[in-house]
């Protein structure tokens, strides 16, 4: 298996929020709250010593994923040839029927979301699978107008850019194996 990862270039990001808007778009996720991508906003320091940074946050594509164990109805799976987390919308038992929706809990990126719909059905990234399997990149990279996306196997992409798992914002247990490398933005405020 080739593992596909997610590459993110802080240094590039401007927080204008087009991928989130593609994504959306992409695939009609009409329901407020419901993003596949998700931008946070980070600022620290005091005037006149300030920094401020951007963390895209799709699925990181865990080679061990806490929601996948989490699930009671083994409805998220990792597809052997890549590594990409799905989820079978017919297994998933739904916000209401599932306890405590332990997918949703088990990410500390909060990446498996319910719409707001009587007992929705868990949804998350899944690198645009479609796309994927059409040689097109995610329509997120696609649609970044600043080049700070890309998604390859884990493997290309440590080649290409190091391995940098730390970014100001990345907040994901090391045990769990994020499928992400980094450019970091150097917080150098004070």
């Amino acid at each position: 298996m080739s593992q596909m990862g997610f590459y993110f270039d802080q240094t590039r990001c401007t927080g204008c929020h087009t991928c989130r808007v593609a994504c959306k778009d992409w695939h009609d996720l009409q329901s407020e709250g419901v993003n596949w991508m998700q931008i946070e906003t980070i600022e620290k320091g005091t005037f006149p010593h300030l920094f401020l940074a951007f963390m895209a946050t799709p699925c990181y594509q865990c080679e061990t994923p806490a929601c996948m164990a989490a699930c009671p109805s083994e409805a998220i799976s990792k597809r052997v040839s890549d590594g990409i987390v799905v989820v079978d919308p017919d297994a998933c038992l739904g916000r209401e029927k599932c306890e405590k929706t332990p997918c949703l809990k088990a990410c500390r990126s909060r990446v498996p979301q319910f719409g707001p719909e009587e007992n929705a059905k868990m949804q998350k990234c899944d690198f645009c699978l479609e796309r994927l399997d059409q040689g097109k990149q995610p329509i997120c990279v696609e649609a970044c107008p600043m080049f700070a996306l890309e998604i390859d196997t884990l493997t290309a992409l440590q080649k290409k850019y190091g391995s940098s798992q730390e970014a100001a914002g990345f907040r994901h247990p090391v045990k769990l194996k994020p499928a992400v490398v980094f450019t970091p933005k150097p917080e150098n405020y004070s």
